[in-house]
């Protein structure tokens, strides 16, 4: 009997991501989403389209414009026994509410001794490159990571995108859920093609923080997450070209961090790249390299990092373009390790 195989379905993470808590919304009645334009626009983003319509304004409330207030009211929802999905437009934003996000949002478990969980997702666009200036184009994965008592993921795809999201709604825990504005699927912004893929309609989850290798290769590791997974994905395919064989893994996510994925890399390549378009010093990019050093893995060269120089986001499309993360600086950075090989 001819087995009949199953039409793919290729989504947005844009559109991933808003099915996702549609299906979360649909079996629990206590998620809720909140935020500014969230509502009958469906979020700058597309994160949260055609929910307004199914679930009305009592559980999808667009917000005034006062980040305090209303991530400040998700954490009191939150601990109350509610599961709020509130949004932050900008990741750039943060410095308005992080009061909220961190000493109350970060820190209520902890202060509690365990007896009040605090299970909201807080989605945040991260990413320049269409000249929005220095208030709406940073990543930050860093900062957010580098404080204990939140979950930090990234997807770089949709089907990630849904099965994180998924899992970031079900965590008793808070979680930041940072997207990339280029990988989203709106057109304006540029979209990166190969974010867009196959999605099951059914409800699933991809467990937060587990990495994966989207590429196999033996000659060397790039390490990257959300739009730096694109550019190692390019970049080890020009590499193939002269016959070397890249690795690329995606982190996914950077609390927890999958540090046994990156070692088991390394090992096998002796050869370390990471990308990332947060700033270049304290950030991600070090803390992997910190890992591969802590761990004494015996190296054929100095790992490299490409990342976002330590300047304020520049608007003009031209300095803008020389400041990111790129596939032209991750094949100088293989080319640098080879030069000191010799």
């Amino acid at each position: 009997m001819t087995q009949v195989k199953a039409k793919e379905r290729k989504l947005t993470i844009a559109r991933a991501m808003a099915e996702s808590i549609a299906m979360e919304m649909r079996e629990d009645e206590t998620v809720f989403l909140m935020g500014e334009d969230i509502g009958e626009l469906g979020g700058v983003f597309g994160n949260t389209r055609g929910l307004y319509k199914e679930f009305g304004p009592d559980r999808v409330k667009d917000t005034p414009i006062s980040e305090t207030a209303f991530i400040g009211a998700a954490v009191g929802a939150a601990s109350d026994g509610m599961k709020p999905v509130v949004e932050l437009m900008f990741v750039d934003f943060f410095g308005v509410c992080f009061d909220a996000i961190y000493n109350m949002m970060a820190k209520n478990t902890y202060f509690s001794g365990g007896e009040v969980n605090v299970p909201m997702v807080l989605m945040t666009s991260t990413g320049g490159g269409y000249s929005d200036g220095g208030q709406h184009s940073q990543c930050l994965h860093a900062t957010f990571a580098h404080l204990p008592g939140m979950k930090v993921v990234a997807p770089s795809n949709a089907y990630d995108a849904k099965g994180m999201m998924t899992a970031a709604i079900r965590d008793p825990n808070p979680v930041i859920f940072m997207f990339h504005k280029a990988l989203q699927g709106m057109g304006w912004l540029g979209t990166e093609k190969e974010a867009i893929v196959d999605v099951p309609e059914q409800t699933f989850e991809v467990p937060l923080g587990v990495a994966a290798v989207t590429r196999e290769g033996t000659d060397v590791t790039i390490v990257g997450i959300t739009s730096g997974v694109h550019h190692g994905l390019k970049a080890a395919r020009e590499l193939e070209q002269e016959g070397v064989s890249a690795e690329v893994l995606d982190l996914r996510s950077l609390v927890p961090l999958d540090r046994e994925a990156v070692l088991k890399s390394v090992k096998k390549t002796g050869r370390l790249i990471v990308v990332d378009e947060d700033y270049h010093s304290y950030g991600m990019t070090a803390e992997i390299i910190a890992t591969v050093a802590e761990a004494g893995i015996p190296m054929k060269a100095p790992p490299q990092r490409v990342a976002y120089p330590d300047i304020p986001i520049p608007f003009t499309p031209p300095m803008e373009q020389w400041a990111l993360p790129s596939v032209e600086k991750i094949i100088q950075a293989f080319e640098k390790m080879k030069e000191a090989e010799v």
